[in-house]
């Protein structure tokens, strides 16, 4: 798939616009880094086997376990080009693949677990079938 950086960065962009609502709301103080893949040190901090793909990461101290404290340095939501590429074979599969992972991160600054992050992303898909 021919995808220009501006193209990749617009989706992103796209993305980021799109959050859910409430989840939109109340992000402060979060960086989000498109980098091309992952670095060995995120591999080895996450425990990735090597045939494992991450298209996203986030890095921080979700806000329930901030108990309060405001110094903190900014969390970071990383996006990742080209794995997220090569999962998809279309601009349109591209551009949703996206979403769902600046989606996923964005839980997770929330302190969402996977189980609710999953349950939410039905509910989401099911209110866009309608």
């Amino acid at each position: 798939m021919e995808l220009s950086e501006a193209e990749f960065e617009n989706y992103l962009s796209e993305a980021i616009d799109s959050i859910p609502t409430p989840y939109d709301k109340h992000i402060e103080n979060v960086a989000f880094i498109l980098e091309d893949y992952p670095t060995q040190e995120q591999r080895i901090k996450l425990n990735l086997y090597p045939n494992e793909t991450l298209f996203g990461l986030y890095e921080g101290v979700p806000l329930p376990q901030r108990n309060g404290t405001l110094k903190l340095l900014p969390d970071k939501i990383t996006i990742f080009k080209y794995p997220l590429l090569a999962a998809s074979r279309s601009k349109d599969q591209l551009r949703e693949n996206i979403g769902h992972t600046v989606w996923h991160e964005v839980a997770h600054y929330y302190g969402l677990d996977h189980a609710r992050i999953h349950q939410l992303d039905r509910k989401r898909y099911n209110n866009q079938q309608e």
